[in-house]
């Protein structure tokens, strides 16, 4: 049985906040801290969730946590994140309902920690799958993209977003992400050329020149060394905790998953590098002859480095700098720039060109991530947005921001009473109006179409004239002086008060977080956000793909004089569509509070955590959710909760649960205007009520654990003893069982043992009555059979004594005849003895004579000669038979007869070779010019191909016939002879490979002595013609397919259109004919065969990579090749057996 926990159970403090007696901003703070000490981080006001950053990992994102609150309700469990995030993905699954999460917050209280935990939280509990998992991957991994390039340090935090995002996560009917949409709002690019003392740049910057290869750098023109740039700060270069060069090794792998290609990445990194250059361009002053003064660039190596990175001409991006042209309908007018106007305008390059190059990064992530269904989606938004910032130092750049937050804090008032109203209105409770404070008034300051702040910076950057920062202040102490939520020194003095801490060139607005004094120094320019025409028209001019797409104004062909909107207005306009489109959405919320400025764990300032309360507007939002009732609660979970506190709903309820919510709180005794019945809820409206009903319940559950732990020993005890009767009956039974088993074995035994007793008396009383029938049968028998044995006898006796008469006679007879018969045979042995005595004396006899008359010839060398003689009738035995056993003239004969004598084994093996040379020879007499030149190419062939090429050995048995077309004698290529002049080596039908797609177009290839050339099939007319010396390497693979590139040299006029990719069956004999011409010119290179599994072929401007994998196509057994994408090809190849 699964055991559930509440909100309730085991509080640390209170969990949440509505519950908190006595409410108070102290007590408040006091259960803040006393769930901050015990790593509670996470408390509810109502359905608003407070998480406070800890400044450290806690073991509360497993995924055991992930698990434990899936599919579980918001109150059910301790207060956490994820327990929101459940609640708005539950709410747009199930109830088809669009839900957006606004996560604010200081900069460094966890904001964007906060949004990665909702949206890992979310790719853990919807769907599986590959598709899926792609999209929830590439969703994830947007993030470190975006930090690298809109995150830096600050004094307050060491991963502050600079800009503010809003994600939009679409999903299908099921609850699957299918992709997103990213919005964001105002990066703030200030920060590329200048950085507050102890904050840094951009993270980007710091991790391309600590993580990036020494290649890289040397393509970039760049040095690891942060000091040699002008843009980044090095008091903070180098941030405790972070690896700059890890993070770059991340960023680079998130971008692979994102979708972005290996050349956009390169193009990003180059706008990078040049954004660091760009900083390094120093001016000096010079005069005119007409006492103007101008600038000029002191050194102008970075000038060059950077115009080298983005392929600008060094002169048109120096002029820029130095001039500015104006245009006003149809007079253009060109003045000279100071030091510090150039300085202004290198910076607003730099800026522009870091922002766009922004812009551009977050439009190629939401191409990558968008869904690609048509149908309409479900979507979840996720804002992560700059928090209200009070700086020493606040301008423009903090006065938009906290615009955007006054605006958030309106819709959480309006959007939080509404829900408040509605659920009321569901339940049937009456409506009280609630009290609070409306920032509407300060929303109408700032933003007021004809008096508002917005509007009159807007008016004096667009009024002719000297426009300054102190005229636009005057301007407001003019319009706005009145105002109760806007001072100024100006304001102050016409109301007779003196306020020494606000300076004559500020000006302080109340809004709803506190009193924020805003310097104008600087207002203007920043509206404005001018960027010179000039330079605009100098980046278009580059060869640079992605810049000439981040300037599209400076096309000469496209001039709009109009001037540009400024930033003051495209934020407001940005922030009213926001606006709107949250308010279509049913909204969650996360206030994030950091508990110190240190950075540090356990540490918890009051004054500072107090100060976000209030400006986050926490007390009166508690106050809003206590207005009416603290807490409200379902009738089920209710009465399951408490039915233990009531005899008649203990321990079931049989009626409906409001009938037995009613039976307990009337038991009770709790006073009527403690709670109300709404439809589907209880509402309590005391907290009060609340703990009295916890208490009863934990008193209750005492004397209910007590009460179970009696039952349950009685029960065990019981549960023993029922055992061991059971198991004494269990005993018994297999005793008596055994028992019983063993008498019938014994009754069975004994009756077996008579039966075999009876069985065989019976059998042997038959079998004595048998044998006795026998013996009378064979008794006759025998008596029969002695009678006729005696007559027989008689007759053979008498027959016998016939023979023996006859026998007798006939060998007397042969004793007779052997007796002469060896008498003659002594005769003839005795003659032949006498016979062969003679001839052995006279054979002795010769040889003495011999021996005496040749004595003297044969003296001390008689051995040696007889010895050589012996040899030299041996060897010419040998010679003699080997003629005799050749074997036949066939050079792959390895027949060889065996050597007779052993001391014969060299001249045996020797002559085994010189016969097979002289074999071999006579064997390639017999060759013509052209049998023999084709051996020649099949032996260059095997140089080439022979253990490299699986496509090789089925080539070898196949004859190269070279023009296998005919085309001499094929009347339809008639016209296409008459165009080649040389003599054609080599005519095959080949498939061209169309990059596209993928498929082949059947073309008829030629290879002459001097050129390449591809006809069409059916007409015959001449394609392409490549002269051999512009043919710079020939790439293949090592499968058994038909592919090779023909690779041109860059440069020459055949390559033009590209390289060529074919595809033949004659692939060994092609490459072999042209590697053979490429040798025997003297006039050329030797051609470069490459044999890769991966090569890369040019097609126009666009190198494509053409990648060859094993494994057999799904229609068929042939090669197929398919495009995977711009920059791949891929060859699948069937596998060999």
């Amino acid at each position: 049985m699964e055991v559930k926990t509440s909100l309730l159970d085991n509080m640390i403090g209170v969990g949440d906040m509505v519950l908190l007696e006595p409410l108070s901003e102290d007590s408040f703070l006091d259960n803040l801290r006393k769930r901050f000490d015990h790593n509670e981080i996470y408390t509810y006001i109502g359905s608003v969730v407070i998480s406070m950053n800890p400044y450290r990992s806690l073991p509360i994102y497993t995924p055991d946590k992930v698990e434990e609150y899936r599919n579980r309700n918001f109150y059910e469990l301790s207060p956490h994140i994820y327990a929101l995030a459940d609640e708005a993905y539950r709410s747009l699954r199930d109830q088809d309902k669009d839900q957006c999460i606004l996560i604010t917050g200081e900069s460094g209280a966890g904001k964007t920690e906060a949004s990665k935990l909702v949206m890992s939280y979310v790719a853990a509990v919807c769907g599986k799958g590959q598709e899926v998992n792609k999209v929830k991957e590439q969703l994830l991994q947007s993030n470190p993209v975006l930090e690298a390039f809109g995150n830096a340090k600050t004094v307050r935090n060491d991963n502050s977003s600079r800009f503010g995002k809003y994600m939009d996560i679409e999903f299908d009917f099921k609850g699957d992400p299918l992709g997103g949409v990213i919005s964001n709002y105002l990066l703030e690019k200030s920060r590329v050329v200048k950085q507050p003392r102890g904050e840094r740049n951009f993270h980007i910057f710091y991790q391309l020149l600590s993580g990036a290869s020494d290649d890289t750098l040397k393509q970039l023109k760049l040095d690891r060394d942060f000091s040699k740039y002008n843009y980044l700060s090095l008091d903070s270069a180098v941030v405790n905790g972070l690896d700059d060069a890890a993070n770059f090794r991340t960023v680079r792998n998130a971008m692979q998953i994102v979708g972005f290609m290996e050349d956009e990445v390169q193009s990003v990194l180059e706008l990078v590098a040049a954004v660091l250059k760009l900083g390094n361009i120093e001016f000096k002053p010079e005069s005119r002859c007409n006492g103007t003064d101008e600038s000029r660039i002191k050194d102008k190596n970075d000038l060059k480095e950077m115009c080298e990175l983005l392929g600008i001409e060094q002169s048109v991006l120096e002029r820029a700098f130095s001039y500015r042209t104006v245009e006003a309908k149809m007079e253009k007018v060109s003045t000279t720039l100071n030091v510090s106007q150039a300085y202004y305008a290198r910076d607003a390059l730099a800026k522009n060109l870091y922002s766009r190059l922004f812009t551009w990064l977050v439009s190629r992530i939401n191409e990558s991530i968008k869904a690609q269904a048509k149908t309409r989606h479900k979507v979840m938004g996720v804002l992560d947005i700059y928090g209200f910032e009070i700086f020493e130092d606040n301008s423009f750049e903090q006065f938009i921001i906290n615009y955007c937050n006054e605006k958030l804090q309106q819709i959480f008032i309006e959007l939080t009473l509404r829900e408040e109203q509605e659920e009321y209105v569901r339940e049937g409770i009456e409506w009280t109006n609630i009290e609070y404070f409306n920032n509407a008034i300060i929303c109408d300051l700032i933003e007021n179409n004809q008096n508002g702040i917005l509007a009159m910076l807007d008016e004096e950057c667009l009024r002719p004239g000297t426009v300054t920062d102190e005229t636009f202040l005057d301007k407001l102490n003019t319009i706005c002086a009145e105002h109760q939520h806007f001072e100024s020194r100006l304001s102050k003095n016409s109301k007779f008060l003196t306020d020494h801490s606000l300076p004559h060139n500020c000006f302080r607005i109340q809004h709803y977080a506190g009193k924020v004094l805003y310097r104008v120094e600087g207002f203007v320019d920043k509206n404005n956000d001018l960027l010179y025409r000039d330079l605009s028209q100098a980046m278009y001019k580059a060869n640079h793909s992605l810049i000439k797409q981040l300037f599209p104004e400076g096309n000469p062909a496209k001039v709009n004089l109009k001037r540009p909107l400024t930033a003051g207005s495209q934020f407001k306009t940005s922030v009213g569509t926001l606006m709107k489109n949250l308010q279509t959405k049913n909204p969650n919320y996360i206030r994030c509070i950091k508990p110190n400025d240190k950075k540090a764990s356990h540490i918890f300032t009051d004054s500072l955590v107090r100060h976000q309360v209030r400006y986050l507007g926490l007390m009166e939002n508690v106050r809003v959710r206590r207005a009416g009732y603290a807490f409200r609660q379902a009738y089920e979970p209710c009465l399951e909760r408490y039915k233990m506190l009531c005899k008649k709903t203990w321990p079931h309820w049989r009626g409906p649960a409001r009938e037995g919510v009613e039976v307990l709180m009337a038991d009770l005794q709790v006073p009527a205007e403690e709670f109300s019945y709404g439809r589907s809820k209880i509402f309590i409206r005391n907290p009060r009520t609340l703990f009295f009903l916890e208490e009863r319940r934990r008193q209750c559950l005492q004397d209910l654990a007590t009460l179970i732990q009696k039952i349950y020993r009685g029960w065990k005890c019981r549960s023993q003893f029922l055992l061991l009767k059971q198991s004494q009956i269990v005993v018994a039974a297999w005793y008596r069982r055994f028992a019983q088993q063993k008498k019938y074995q014994n009754i069975k035994s004994a009756t077996t043992v008579v039966q075999s007793y009876t069985r065989g008396w019976q059998a042997r009383k038959l079998l004595r009555e048998l044998k006795y029938q026998k013996r009378c049968e064979e008794a006759v028998t025998t008596i029969a059979a002695f009678w006729h044995g005696t007559q027989a006898r008689m007759e053979l006796r008498r027959l016998k004594q016939e023979a023996r008469n006859k026998h007798a006679v006939t060998v007397i007879w042969a004793y007779w005849q052997g007796t002469k018969a060896r008498r003659e045979l002594r005769r003839l042995k005795e003659e032949a003895r006498r016979k062969h005595a003679v001839a052995v004396i006279w054979a002795y006899w010769q040889g003495l004579k011999v021996r005496r008359e040749y004595r003297k010839f044969f003296r001390a060398n008689a051995g040696k000669k007889i010895y050589d003689f012996t040899i030299q009738r041996i060897m010419q035995k040998y010679f003699l038979g080997l003629k005799t056993t050749l074997p036949s003239m066939s050079p792959i004969d390895k027949n060889w007869p065996a050597r007779p004598y052993r001391f014969l084994d060299g001249v045996h093996t020797e002559l085994r070779r010189i016969f097979h040379l002289w074999r071999c020879k006579k064997y390639r007499g017999q060759f013509t010019e052209e049998r023999k030149a084709v051996y020649e190419e099949k032996l260059e062939a095997s140089e080439i191909f022979k253990d490299k090429k699986a496509l090789y050995p089925s080539s070898v048995s196949q004859p190269f016939k070279g023009d296998y077309l005919e085309i001499s004698k094929n009347p339809k290529y008639q016209k296409l002879n008459s165009a080649v002049d040389e003599k054609v080596l080599l005519a095959d039908v080949v498939n061209k490979i169309n990059r596209a797609n993928g498929k082949g177009t059947a073309r008829i290839f030629l290879l002459t002595k001097k050129s390449v050339v591809l006809a069409d099939q059916k007409t015959g007319q001449v394609k392409a013609s490549v002269p051999l010396p512009d043919v710079a390497s020939v790439s293949v693979s090592t499968q058994s397919d038909g592919f090779f590139a023909l690779k041109l040299k860059e440069g020459s006029a055949s390559a033009v259109k590209g390289d060529f990719l074919l595809s033949s069956e004659h692939l060994i004999e092609i490459i072999t004919k042209l590697h053979r011409i490429g040798v025997t010119a003297a006039d050329r290179e030797q051609l470069n065969i490459d044999i890769s599994d991966e090569f890369l072929v040019q097609f126009k401007q666009d190198k494509v990579c053409v990648k060859f994998i094993q494994g057999g196509p799904k229609n068929g057994s042939g090669v197929s090749c398919k495009r995977k994408n711009n920059r791949l090809l891929e060859v699948s190849v069937p596998t060999t057996a």
